[in-house]
Formats: structure tokens, C-alpha cells, sequence
């Protein structure tokens, strides 16, 4: 079982953003992709254990993923289980089979950065855009100065905790965080969705 750690952050500018990888060393390994995410659950009894199980949808690849109960602190730190699987839609239904339910959904399109030690990814979501710093403590923090991102700036957060964030400071009714849910502007094709 190898550990995650990593920080998200904030975007305000992508391509400044992207600019600053490029001037840091690094290069872009997969470009923009429209990225899925299914988390699953019964009767919230991983969400309650600090577990997830999730199936991911990546351009065509399908991935499945466990966490284990992370650690926060300046970074997240999370014990991690992902394979490769061939066919997402029957994985669904044996995942379904034993009795776990889809409880949230997340939808992104990302980009993939990599200097070789690490890497950074660039998400465009329904609720802003966001990064991900991912490596080894000391090589996040040295990323993150290179790209000006301050201690303050780091976010522990996971996805689904940042969405019911947003949805108290917006009131919405959404229960997924994808474009269709939310209502958002899609930047793949640029038109409200919804």
C-alpha cells in the first residue's frame, strides 16, 4: 500500500499557472481530459471510517481506487490502492452486487504535469478551478514556491468536502458536484449545461 500525500490550492489563472510549470522544469504528460468520479458507500460506513472507494473515469481509462483514513496536516497524507480496470461499467455493477451504492459524483477536466519527481495536476471543476501538488513533503513545498503558492494557500481538503463547503456558502441544492448538477458554465464546450 504506498501513501498519497499531497496539497491542493486554489487557481485563479490556469495559464499563468501553466506558464510557471513550464518555467519550473516541467512538461505536460496527459493535456486536458474530462475526468469522472464515482464514490461509493453503504449505509456510509466507509465515509465514516475516513474510507473511500472510488471508480474513475479518465478520457477512456478506467481506475479502480481504495483510501485509507488520512492524516492532515500541512499535507494530506492517505494510504492508497488504485488498479487498472478493463471495463468501468461492469465493474459498477459487481461493485453494486455487493451492496454499495453510488453516494457522490465529481466531475473535472485535468491536465497532468510531471518534472520527473512529482506531479502537478490542473482541474477545471464546477466549483473553480483547483490544483494538486503530489510527491514527497519537501518537494511539495519547494513546487509550491516555485509556482508562489504560499503555507496559507494549501488546502487538505478532498473533493466531496470542498463541494458541501461550497454548497453551504452558496445554498445550493445540487447533490454532485459535475456541470449538469451544478448548472455551471462546462469549459469543454462553454455554454451552461443543466
Amino acid at each position: 500500500m504506498a501513501d498519497e500525500v499531497e496539497i491542493k490550492f486554489r487557481i485563479k489563472d490556469l495559464s499563468q499557472v501553466q506558464e510557471r510549470l513550464k518555467q519550473a522544469g516541467f512538461r505536460e504528460e496527459t493535456s486536458r481530459t474530462h475526468e469522472m468520479n464515482t464514490l461509493y458507500d453503504r449505509d456510509s460506513v466507509l465515509r465514516n471510517h475516513g474510507q473511500l472507494l472510488r471508480l474513475r473515469k479518465y478520457g477512456e481509462k478506467w481506475t479502480l481506487t481504495h483510501k485509507s483514513k488520512g492524516v492532515n496536516a500541512r499535507h494530506k497524507t492517505r494510504q492508497e490502492l488504485e488498479t487498472k480496470v478493463a471495463d468501468g461499467e461492469h465493474m459498477d455493477q459487481i461493485i453494486r452486487a455487493l451492496g454499495y451504492q453510488p453516494s457522490f459524483r465529481y466531475e473535472k477536466f485535468r491536465s497532468e504535469w510531471s518534472d520527473g519527481q512529482g506531479h502537478v495536476v490542473l482541474d477545471e471543476t464546477p466549483i473553480g478551478n483547483l490544483g494538486e501538488i503530489e510527491g514527497k513533503p519537501e518537494w511539495i513545498d519547494e513546487i509550491a514556491k516555485k509556482l508562489e503558492i504560499s503555507d496559507d494557500q494549501f488546502i487538505t481538503k478532498s473533493y466531496a468536502e470542498l463541494f458541501f463547503d461550497w454548497k453551504r456558502e452558496t445554498g445550493s441544492n445540487a447533490n454532485d458536484m459535475t456541470f449538469g448538477a451544478i448548472g455551471a458554465e462546462s469549459p469543454a464546450i462553454g455554454k451552461v449545461i443543466g
